[in-house]
């Protein structure tokens, strides 16, 4: 039976066994020996939102692992002319033998998935961003060893794909939850109750002063998601007070870390003395995308 990824509830029964075959891969792969598990295999890529960091890392991660990576933007394809998604999951399913899609919204990619009869990984949707987080998780746990009980705090936009996927991720794994935000960007209800349901803290705030004490992780996204350009100057006005500075990182446990999914906007979000200080690990998580997604793809085509 084949095996989609759309949201962090697909992989909630296995997310530490993925984490764990990333970071056993990437080892591998840095001695110099070879990771060919997928070799002979073709991954499709549907992009309706452009990517540096999913483009490269699912192109790169299908060589090492000795298969090949097609890019389809809408303007290649014919789901940009009016075809439909149903159509376009047919034919693709004859053709790849797994799926990456980059979608504009969460009813797509469920669609997409309900007709392909290959694996469908969302590449982010505007619920969820599912790879970013795995990824995340992995950083966290080759920085701290271990995930359980670890403290997370994300602040920013709490109503996005990430914080979406950051409460059910941190649920899953059992680490202790902080969305902090403006009460009109705080986050969908079905997220919070879910990720309350494994048995974690769970908090979502505006109030931002002294929100990072005794914390393990702060994160956070750019205010201004891809598609919220029109936006922008409410967004940056809502927002004040909200950036992640060096006062916010000082409150946090001396071994706390930074993240950030990139590309990130210094003083708005983040300062950059922050994203490219001591505590960040902002280039690293890029980095394993890479890894992360290579540990996901070899889960899904070997169920």
């Amino acid at each position: 039976m084949k095996r989609d990824l759309i949201s962090m509830l697909d992989v909630k029964d296995d997310l530490e066994e993925i984490i764990d075959l990333g970071i056993k891969l990437k080892q591998k792969s840095k001695r110099g020996r070879s990771i060919e598990l997928m070799k002979g295999k073709t991954l499709g890529m549907i992009f309706e939102k452009s990517s540096t960091r999913t483009r490269v890392s699912f192109e790169v991660g299908m060589t090492k692992l000795g298969g090949h990576a097609i890019f389809l933007s809408t303007n290649d394809i014919q789901l940009g002319r009016g075809e439909t998604i149903e159509d376009t999951a047919l034919v693709l399913s004859r053709y790849v033998d797994i799926i990456m899609y980059r979608a504009k919204n969460n009813q797509d990619m469920k669609e997409l998935a309900k007709y392909s009869t290959k694996p469908v990984i969302s590449g982010l949707d505007d619920k969820e961003h599912p790879c970013q987080v795995i990824t995340d998780l992995m950083t966290i746990k080759e920085k701290k060893g271990s995930l359980k009980g670890l403290n997370f705090v994300y602040i920013g936009d709490g109503n996005n794909n990430m914080a979406h996927s950051y409460l059910l991720g941190c649920g899953i794994v059992g680490m202790n939850v902080k969305i902090v935000a403006p009460k009109k960007y705080w986050s969908d209800g079905y997220y919070v109750e879910k990720a309350k349901k494994f048995g974690v803290n769970v908090e979502v705030t505006d109030n931002i002063e002294g929100s990072t004490k005794n914390t393990d992780i702060i994160a956070t996204d750019t205010w201004i998601s891809m598609g919220d350009e029109a936006e922008k100057v409410k967004r940056i006005k809502d927002f004040q007070g909200y950036s992640i500075d060096e006062h916010l990182m000082s409150l946090a446990n001396p071994d706390a870390i930074f993240m950030h999914c990139l590309p990130a906007y210094y003083d708005y979000e983040v300062t950059k003395e922050v994203a490219h200080g001591k505590q960040s690990v902002i280039f690293d998580e890029a980095e394993n995308r890479l890894w992360a997604q290579i540990g996901i793809m070899v889960t899904l085509t070997n169920q």
